[in-house]
């Protein structure tokens, strides 16, 4: 059964019986504790955590989920990967025990014709929580598994919890016995590779305490609503339904080790090694594939860093298997072909997806060539020193910095003969890990600040917002907060968080900065406000200070929004959903949203392009917005259901969350996206837009600035008086001012070269005056000494060179030069073939010369190339090599 057939089955199955189907939410977490999405029950989260009221009593998903945390043995095992998917059902005060567990039963073991899965009963192994007397009950009177297949493990196995105080409950997990040829009988309690975990019931019915580990924490007392939720591995059971001995040989995993030895030559199982290689790539490539779907891009920091790694762990081992031309093209339509069975939206953005990796898969190959060059480096200077051992913070520079695989490291270095401090950078590693479990610690706390918000939304609610019709309007005190803590009162000078019954205040969100403005009270107080967040979901919290008077809980209150600031927001966000369709309508689909801010006056927009933006692309993208302006298209909104926005063509923001029904913002017959900002009403009130320019804020990220009305006019209105001043120097009209100021520059530039061909020429003229004033130390030709300060590093080469050459015959020449340039000291020092038989050799002096002069330098045996801080240490850099000399020969 293939993996797309066990996924439908499992949506169809819950489906029938109920329960909501909840598409796969975005593997970009809507968690600040999560990176991305790692468990089939993070997009419920909120309704567990009684945060949100769920949509449905009922509820089936099978989610898309990464784990990275043991990121370096994917691979090494059969039992490793970062990408599954997990197939949930969900029970929200509805079914408990009884009925998850009958579910689970009937849809394993009832037959393929009948809609299950075909499992035989008597190859299920089930574990039950040690004093969860209620599910083995069950699972003994009500299913009939016969007891000596019912075994019973403690807290660390079949107890869960989030890791932070709130829901918990035991577990029963559903094992299959794969047989003799996997291990010794006894059940999962003895052996769990034979007896494989394939779907896990989680009961929800308890509270927890803080704690930390899986097993010390206190139990608090039981759950207001009991609830239910499960993962099955969509991963382990294919593996079982289809025969094979671990999830690489799988469907969705096979046909990426397939095309790796099509590209390499090398077999799946004909070595160890290779196989690893080969699991890396499957695994990798695929989850490069789903994470780039969902609209993570290459970066340096978070989910990107993520993805970044591990595109480059795959990459490095398909050069491991052989491949020496870029692989990943085809790599990744391979697992566009297949995931996109189970997720369309793969195919559809195919282009987007390929544009992304492909320009990460470029950026490696040419970090790999420049981090070989740092690597030289460091093998030169161990070498110099006399060491074997290429130091641990070496390998970490190199891993940290370029993107350098560690492996890659220590093959290069044995190249040359040289090993790797492999515990130093271990050390290193478990460092940067240790720095950030600490962060990631510190955020899953911020469940414990939430309690505040969460009380309120409790007892008063979700905010109305009313900002969509109105700046201003009565409305109630529901909540306060003074210094994060709920308070019944504020006075004046307090700096305050307050919540309304209903607000015209935009929260910030979707790009758009929050609202400002002030609410006042009957009693004449007055909260000024500054910034309003939501975060607990539909709960607008209003930051700000009582500038006068007292606030009180409960008292009724006149909030109104600063306007002006409204307005200017407003035509921003509006000119980014123009800027945004411009682009794609020039670049192409692949030009998708990547971020945004819409504040007063002004809008910067990030979207996906793999190279610059040509600046005759930006300008007919700027003419193009403003034509739309001047064309007074009516900007609308209509609420509608997701299904039917897509229908529309509607645009979604990658990584925003959005529920059954959304709302669409047109711009005529120009634009449509999902939005929940504020807008203009028509394209006319922009006035005018002013493309600033763009720049890279990443690896296949490129992010245009802008000006809007006021201040896009106030920007040209500068520039023209730029260009008033330019006419009045050059005496030439304003279409004229391009080929003057160049033919201005270009003269300027020849007369540098002239300047700078009459100093070569007067600097390389005292060659033959040094090479005639050589001294002799003990038959060796030595011309050391400073030359006029200005002389630049490549004129100092040159002369230094044009020395050496004129000392005639076999005897040997040492050439060293000091000048300094940029206030700095630098010296370039040459030797020929008869100095270097003597010992003399040019990396060792400028060696010692540079440290003279508090810097460093190398190079080869015959030129090499120096320089320091300090340029009065020059006549010590001299005595230095001189003694030197004298000491070598």
């Amino acid at each position: 059964m293939e993996s797309a057939e066990i996924r439908r089955r499992w949506l169809s199955f819950f489906e029938e019986r109920g329960h909501a189907v909840v598409p796969s939410a975005s593997l970009i977490a809507d968690d600040p504790t999560l990176l991305l999405v790692n468990a089939g029950m993070v997009p419920f989260k909120p309704y567990f955590l009684g945060e949100t009221k769920p949509p449905a009593p009922r509820a089936t998903s099978v989610q898309k989920c990464v784990r990275t945390p043991d990121i370096e043995e994917v691979g090494k095992t059969t039992r490793h990967g970062t990408f599954f998917q997990m197939c949930g059902n969900f029970s929200f005060g509805d079914y408990f025990k009884e009925g998850a567990i009958k579910y689970a039963w009937e849809l394993l073991t009832s037959s393929v014709a009948d809609g299950g899965y075909g499992l035989e009963p008597e190859k299920l192994w089930i574990t039950v929580y040690l004093d969860d007397d209620e599910a083995e009950t069950i699972w003994r009177e009500k299913i009939g598994v016969p007891a000596e297949r019912i075994q019973r493990l403690g807290k660390k196995d079949n107890f869960w919890s989030m890791g932070v105080p709130g829901p918990c409950g035991p577990c029963s997990e559903i094992n299959y016995d794969r047989g003799p040829d996997f291990g010794v009988e006894g059940g999962p309690a003895v052996n769990d590779e034979r007896y494989v975990e394939i779907w896990n019931l989680v009961f929800m019915q308890y509270e927890r305490g803080a704690g930390d580990g899986k097993e010390d924490f206190p139990i608090l007392g039981d759950l207001p609503s009991k609830n239910i939720d499960t993962g099955l591995g969509l991963e382990r059971l294919a593996m079982i339904l289809q025969g094979v001995q671990n999830m690489y040989e799988t469907d969705t995993l096979r046909v990426v080790m397939d095309k790796a030895t099509e590209l390499t030559g090398v077999l799946y199982g004909a070595a160890q090694g290779t196989d690893v290689s080969m699991r890396v790539v499957a695994d990798h490539i695929r989850t490069s594939v789903m994470l780039i779907g969902d609209g993570v891009t290459p970066g340096n920091e978070g989910r990107g860093y993520v993805l970044r790694r591990i595109m480059r762990r795959a990459i490095r081992n398909m050069r491991l298997m052989g491949a020496t031309g870029p692989v990943v093209q085809d790599l990744v339509d391979v697992v566009i072909n297949t995931m996109g069975q189970q997720y369309p939206e793969l195919v559809t953005d195919r282009k987007r997806i390929e544009t992304v990796a492909l320009a990460e898969e470029a950026a490696f190959l040419k970090a790999v060539k420049g981090g070989t060059n740092i690597l030289d480096t460091a093998v030169s200077e161990t070498k110099a020193a006399g060491g074997t051992v290429l130091s641990g913070d070496k390998a970490f520079l190199l891993h940290d910095t370029w993107g350098f695989p560690i492996d890659l490291t220590l093959e290069m270095a044995a190249e040359q003969g040289l090993s790797v401090d492999e515990p130093g950078f271990r050390r290193l590693m478990q460092e940067q890990r240790d720095r950030a479990k600490a962060d990631a610690k510190a955020k899953k706390t911020g469940h414990a600040d939430m309690s505040a918000y969460r009380e309120i939304a409790d007892g008063s609610g979700a905010t109305e917002f009313t900002g969509y019709a109105t700046t201003q309007g009565e409305s109630t005190i529901v909540g306060l907060l003074v210094n994060g803590v709920s308070a019944p009162a504020a006075s004046e000078g307090d700096e305050v968080e307050v919540v309304l019954d209903r607000t015209p205040f935009y929260a910030e969100g979707g790009g758009q900065l929050a609202d400002q403005g002030r609410i006042k009270l009957d009693s004449g107080a007055v909260i000024v406000v500054r910034d309003v967040q939501q975060p607990v979901p539909g709960v607008s919290v209003h930051k700000g200070s009582v500038q006068v008077g007292e606030v009180t809980v409960g008292a009724s209150a006149y909030a109104a929004i600063d306007v002006s600031r409204r307005r200017a927001i407003a035509r921003a966000h509006s000119a980014t959903h123009l800027t945004h369709q411009a682009l794609r309508d020039a670049l192409g689909p692949t030009a998708a949203q990547a971020g945004s801010e819409n504040s007063p006056g002004r809008f910067r927009f990030d979207f996906g392009s793999p190279n610059a933006v040509p600046g005759t692309v930006l300008t007919d993208v700027e003419q193009k917005i403003n034509e739309v302006l001047s064309r007074e298209l009516d900007v609308t909104a209509e609420i509608m259901s997701i299904d039917e926005a897509k229908k529309q063509g509607a645009i979604a923001e990658f990584g925003e969350k959005y529920g059954e029904r959304v709302r669409v913002v047109t711009i005529g017959d120009f634009s449509k996206e999902l939005c929940g900002g504020t807008h203009v009403g028509n394209t006319a009130q922009l006035g005018l837009v002013k493309l600033l320019g763009e720049s890279s804020i990443g690896s296949g990220v490129r992010r245009v600035e802008a000006l809007v009305g006021v201040d896009a006019y106030n920007f040209l209105a500068k520039e023209h008086t730029v260009v008033a001043q330019l006419q009045e120097l050059v005496k030439g009209r304003p279409e004229e001012l391009p080929e003057k100021i160049a033919s201005m520059l270009g003269k300027l530039k020849d007369a540098e070269k002239e300047i700078e061909k009459f100093r070569a020429e007067k600097v390389l003229q005292a060659a033959a005056g040094l090479a005639a004033g050589a001294q002799d130390i003990r038959g060796v030709a030595l011309v050391v000494g400073s030359v006029p300060d200005g002389t630049g590093a490549d004129d100092l080469r040159k002369l230094v060179l044009d020395v050496r050459g004129r000392i005639q015959g076999d005897r040997p020449a040492v050439v060293a030069l000091f000048t300094t340039a940029n206030d700095r000291p630098l010296t370039v020092i040459a030797t020929n073939e008869a100095a270097r038989e003597r010992g003399l050799k040019a990396g060792d002096l400028v060696r010692t010369a540079a440290k003279t002069l508090g810097g460093g330098g190398g190079g080869k045996p015959d030129v090499a190339q120096g320089g320091g801080q300090n340029p009065a240490a020059i006549p010590d850099a001299i005595a230095a090599v001189e003694r030197l000399v004298v000491e070598t020969v």
